[in-house]
């Protein structure tokens, strides 16, 4: 099933989110989220969970007036905390719940289909997995190939088709594992009272990783910008605007998702969109440490066509090329110069600190085009894994686009306790401070009025398992003996 595949800009990991689609009498629609584990996990499978997401190379409704949308979200994607959301969504009918991945990377919605090869047949984390039959499902439709949703996909119809053959897709991941599988058209389900038809994979060969149990879900739930994605489709059906923002508060966990234009508070500090680009690219220009502006070579935020900077909420920390990681990581440490830096799980740059990291440490400044900047404070990029055990949460990006430039991405770790907004129809991303416990106003292009949107902080339904606890109260003993080594 190779049809369609085609290469995406290399994305680092994502933190996985899934989504309960709820839509109130309103027209509103509410998605509780879940966090994926209930505890904390270890550093390299942190660090794996995100590079897996990297490289990531794609194969790749109903009419309504147009409303604001409050998605209900829990978790921490503090690094030292949960790193993970999930939650979960009705297909079919009769409707069964699925548990899917949010994944602002990629540009379609898939679920595991009976008859799978290679699909999971349980999960670690706390869920009970369901494969999706097409034939259980009195609304449920095959989308050929000839049709709408298929050409406009792939740039035109597929050599070949012919009326009876089914539009497929095929998506390849950075670590090697593959999804493949046809499109279906079905009713997806938003809460008891409110439904719609969209069109999402079926997917019937799995590979690698996501034929494990260990993180293993029932699918993924793209997010991306492209026509095929969930937002867009719920936008040409007229439900919402092609607007969204997020808050997300790793202080108390949880905080603020939105579809819809953010009237207040006001976000003035923005900056384009790098044009067509499957992600949510922006042009870095300068970064700087403690007020001092690092020395760079002009150039090496340039990646491929002019990609720039990756934004992205579904990777866990901040990834940056050698050439700006080392001097970047030399400014901030430059102020402790006494501090003593150990290597755990070969990655994390880990140390003993026992008073303020706000003010012993730095703050870091990214300037990007229009004279937009974003600031990150000591107590952002460094995360506390015990007492006064700290690590780096900045990352050498360490792998390459397609052209063998090195990424930039900016995660959870620079976003969080920031409103960002990504204004997909005015080809625009911008953010400010805030505290994501609180609430923005949300304009509901149905009635007109100004919707307030409030911070949610949805329980855990997972369990962690023993054996993950065990592992992260091993790392913990680990980094703590090898610190204490050092004095």
């Amino acid at each position: 099933m190779d049809l369609g595949k085609t290469t995406r800009g290399a994305v680092l990991g994502r933190i996985l989110v899934l989504f309960t689609l709820v839509l109130d009498a309103s027209g509103d629609f509410v998605f509780p989220v879940h966090h994926k584990f209930k505890g904390q996990r270890s550093l390299s499978a942190l660090k794996a969970h995100d590079a897996r997401r990297h490289g990531r190379i794609l194969a790749s409704a109903g009419s309504g007036s147009t409303s604001a949308v409050d998605l209900e979200i829990g978790g921490n994607g503090h690094p030292s905390d949960t790193g993970l959301y999930f939650a979960k969504l009705g297909i079919g009918s009769p409707s069964k719940d699925y548990f899917v991945q949010v994944d602002t990377g990629s540009d379609i919605l898939w679920v595991n289909c009976i008859g799978c090869t290679n699909c999971p047949k349980k999960s670690d984390i706390g869920v009970k997995l369901t494969l999706y039959d097409p034939k259980s499902s009195s609304m449920s439709q095959p989308v050929t190939c000839d049709q709408d949703f298929c050409t406009a996909k792939y740039s035109g119809q597929l050599p070949g088709c012919r009326p009876t053959l089914l539009c497929e897709y095929d998506v390849t991941y950075g670590d090697g594992s593959a999804t493949a599988g046809y499109f279906v058209k079905d009713n997806i389900e938003f809460d008891e009272r409110t439904n719609g038809s969209m069109v999402f994979g079926c997917g019937d060969k799995q590979s690698g990783q996501l034929g494990k149990s260990s993180e293993a879900l029932d699918g993924i739930l793209g997010f991306g910008q492209a026509n095929s994605s969930v937002i867009s489709q719920l936008a040409a059906s007229g439900k919402v605007r092609k607007q969204f923002a997020h808050c997300l508060d790793n202080v108390n966990g949880g905080g603020i998702f939105a579809i819809g234009e953010v009237v207040q508070p006001k976000v003035k500090n923005t900056t384009p969109l790098v044009p067509r680009q499957a992600h949510y690219n922006v042009a870095m220009e300068a970064v700087e440490v403690g007020g001092d502006v690092v020395q760079l070579p002009t150039d090496i935020f340039d990646t491929g066509d002019k990609e720039g900077t990756i934004i992205d909420s579904g990777t866990t920390l901040a990834y940056l090329p050698e050439e700006v990681y080392q001097p970047v990581m030399s400014k901030i440490f430059a102020s402790q110069p006494d501090l003593k830096l150990h290597t755990v799980d070969e990655q994390f740059k880990c140390f003993q600190y026992s008073k303020s990291v706000d003010d012993g440490f730095p703050v870091v400044k990214f300037h990007f085009k229009n004279s937009a900047s974003m600031t990150v404070y000591p107590h952002d990029y460094l995360f506390q894994l015990k007492d006064d055990v700290w690590c780096s949460g900045w990352q050498s990006s360490g792998m390459k686009s397609g052209n063998g430039d090195s990424m930039t991405l900016l995660g959870d770790l620079v976003l969080s306790n920031k409103l960002v907004i990504y204004d997909l129809e005015n080809q625009v991303i911008g953010w400010l401070d805030y505290n994501c416990s609180s609430s923005i106003k949300v304009r509901d292009e149905k009635s007109g009025e100004i919707v307030t949107i409030g911070a949610h902080n949805l329980s855990s339904a997972s369990t962690l398992t023993i054996g993950r606890l065990l592992i992260f109260l091993l790392l913990i003993s680990s980094v703590l003996l090898q610190i204490s080594s050092l004095y």
